[in-house]
């Protein structure tokens, strides 16, 4: 077994060692202080009189700071250590490390401590073989400081690491000879600061310090406020509290201020997509928006100022198209990965109307919907204009860098993702079935923003009649009646891929689906193919591809069982919802922490006990919000006007809750509810 990981997260710098708080590089995971894509420490490693240290406890405090108690030598020394080590680690404008020795003896006694410094400036895309970098490092006892610095070209990266005790400074680290009196203490407060000062072709110059809370206390008083803000949740089950509460805490750790932005925006999640993902930041607003509306409108703004606006074809960007990610490491700055600015998804772009749609109908926030009124058009038009490949009415995806762009541009995105049963990839362009949902709900919704806010009804009526045109085709050529579900995708010449996946809960949720199929498609959702007992697998059971492990081949992801459950209850499928939905809190509430972002799909009796997958993010910013939208959906929250409507369908056994002070353009309201979920006759909504 590896030992186990600890981090510390700020935004999107974040920490993570091991359980002695030690940083030394790992191929296979992300070890060191990582900022804005970086790796600013590679190697931190304490010593005391030439001995490593061992972990008595270790107190993780918030997200942003913890505590080591550690000794020297081996476990046989612990009953009786004369000497102990106390490590606090915290990260927000600086990584800091204040480092206390304990003397525990009857004498004053003389010690040696040693911090190993180093850094290779990796990039978090290139950790596991990293290219090598010429670091320089220049030491300065009379400041106590440390200054390691990378450059190629513009772009430059440095390490300053500062204390405030005097010690010997070389250029692998500081040495600290010390005499600690009888039951006394010695302590210095080691500074790490990641500075950019430039990128190559971009102009990225910064210090990071700019963009972070200057001190513990702010932070402490923003995860405050945070809180605050959010909704108060009480309910008899005491786990159901402790994963909101998590979530809320893991949704407030992974906000980030972009590079010549202002405002903060969700990140992917920790540790491989701690940057901007326009999907999962998407995904993640219109999860939270009964509980912490404010992502909405930041992030909105952020996508509408870096939509596409020309053909290129390295970038996969075309006009009004809107970004999926967005990273700042040397390997974006020089186009080794397109990925400084990457448009490779076809989804974006109408969720990026579906949300401002939605955000309005919870805030009442027209201004805002004015405001990108040019950005929500271009995005529609990109729908028509450049999403439909084949002219034939179907948003599809076919990648433009043929070189290392996305293969598949949907959620789905690893290249083995869109297969049909018997493991056969479908021709490109491909027109994948959620794609469909998600444009006719963004014409849906586009025209409500047209008729009401942007005094253009003809545009309105115009968009009404193609997501029917859509609905129509759709619901023809995608039913496959012997299977009594949707294809997966189109192929180009219009052949069906047959394959049973979640994708069934999606349309569910865009409300494509006509009425009458809607039982069909709960019932393959619940049923033992697709549902494991923790959540529904992304591909279901009996299909050759079909892989427990496989991301998106059979494993569960609890975003798409938030959307999922939210689909069903729109339908009035609420039995099955909230059987879902209790099936994803039981994950939260057993492995009692954060929600990871994928589990493996195994059947829930066959391992008992939901198994996180190695390459999974924990916390993730869609799943920590799939725990605030499944919520949301049990109690039936919904905008109608200026009012908020409850309409509560809770599991067996979860009691009663009630979720205090929900923000809304009504300004603030109760929402109750008790299980009493009795399956039954479905209500359409």
């Amino acid at each position: 077994m590896r030992q186990e990981l600890v981090h510390v997260i700020a935004g999107n710098s974040f920490a993570i060692g091991d359980a002695q708080g030690d940083i030394e590089v790992d191929p296979y995971a992300p070890i060191g202080l990582f900022s804005f894509d970086t790796r600013f420490l590679s190697r931190w490693v304490l010593t005391l009189d030439g001995q490593r240290m061992h972990a008595l406890s270790r107190d993780d405090l918030t997200f942003f700071e913890t505590r080591f108690v550690l000794v020297p030598g081996t476990a046989s020394h612990y009953i009786d250590a004369d000497v102990s080590v106390i490590r606090h680690r915290s990260i927000d404008d600086s990584f800091t490390e204040r480092i206390t020795v304990l003397n525990h003896s009857t004498q004053p006694t003389d010690f040696t401590l040693r911090l190993e410094i180093g850094s290779d400036f990796a990039d978090i895309a290139d950790i596991r073989d990293p290219a090598p970098h010429r670091v320089t490092a220049a030491a300065d006892a009379a400041r106590r400081e440390l200054r390691l610095r990378y450059q190629r070209e513009r772009f430059t990266r440095e390490t300053l690491v500062t204390s405030t005790a005097d010690g010997e400074v070389d250029e692998r680290g500081m040495t600290f000879r010390i005499r600690v009196a009888a039951d006394g203490e010695w302590s210095t407060d080691l500074h790490v600061r990641a500075l950019i000062h430039g990128a190559a072709g971009r102009d990225l110059r910064a210090d990071l310090d700019s963009h972070r809370h200057a001190v513990h206390r702010s932070m402490r008083e923003d995860l405050a406020g945070w809180r605050d803000r959010a909704p108060r949740l009480i309910a008899e089950r005491e786990a159901l509290v402790r994963a909101y509460d998590c979530a809320l805490t893991d949704l407030a750790a992974l906000r980030y201020t972009p590079l010549s932005y202002r405002e903060r925006v969700p990140v992917g999640g920790l540790p491989w997509a701690m940057a901007l993902y326009g999907r999962d930041a998407m995904i993640t607003c219109l999860e939270t928006l009964p509980f912490t509306p404010e992502l909405s409108p930041a992030t909105l703004r952020l996508l509408a100022l870096l939509q596409g606006g020309q053909l290129d074809d390295q970038h996969d960007e075309e006009p009004g198209k809107i970004l999926v990610e967005l990273r700042y490491g040397e390997v974006a700055a020089f186009d080794e990965q397109p990925t400084a600015l990457y448009y490779g998804a076809a989804d974006t772009t109408p969720l990026f109307v579906i949300l401002l749609d939605e955000y309005e109908r919870w805030s009442g926030d027209a201004a805002l919907v004015r405001q990108l009124r040019h950005p929500a058009r271009m995005a529609l038009d990109w729908i028509d204009e450049y999403g439909d490949a084949c002219g034939d009415g179907y948003l599809r995806y076919q990648r433009r860098n043929t070189r290392n762009g996305l293969v598949n541009q949907g959620w789905r995105n690893s290249p083995d993702a869109i297969v049909d049963r018997h493991g056969r990839q479908p021709a490109f362009p491909r027109a994948t079935c959620e794609l469909q949902g998600y444009a006719y709900d963004a014409k849906i919704r586009g025209a409500r923003l047209a008729r009401e806010f942007w005094d253009d009804p003809a545009y309105a009526d115009r968009l009404e009649a193609d997501a029917a045109r859509l609905r129509e085709r759709f619901n023809r050529d995608f039913w496959l009646p012997q299977r009594e579900y949707y294809a997966l995708a189109l192929e180009p010449d219009g052949t069906p891929v047959d394959a049973l996946t979640s994708h069934l809960g999606h349309l569910l949720w865009s409300g494509i689906v006509e009425p009458e199929r809607a039982g069909a498609l709960a019932a393959h959702l619940c049923g033992p193919e697709l549902f494991s007992g923790w959540g529904v697998r992304t591909y279901a059971a009996g299909q050759r591809p079909y892989n427990p492990v496989g991301a998106h081949l059979g494993a569960v992801w609890p975003a798409d069982n938030a959307l999922i459950a939210t689909g069903l209850r729109r339908y009035g499928y609420d039995a099955e919802a909230a059987r879902i939905a209790a099936g994803i809190f039981a994950v939260a509430e057993t492995l009692e922490g954060s929600l990871p972002e994928v589990i493996a799909g195994y059947p829930r009796p066959v391992t008992k006990y939901p198994v996180q997958l190695p390459a999974a993010g924990r916390p993730q910013s869609w799943s920590s919000g799939a725990v605030l939208m499944l919520l949301g959906t049990l109690l039936g929250l919904r905008p109608c006007g200026d009012n908020l409507l409850v309409n509560p369908a809770l599991p067996e056994g979860f009691g009663r809750i009630e979720l205090l002070d929900v923000p809304g353009r009504w300004g603030r309201s109760d929402a109750y509810g008790r299980d009493r979920v009795t399956g039954g006759r479905p209500r359409a909504r």
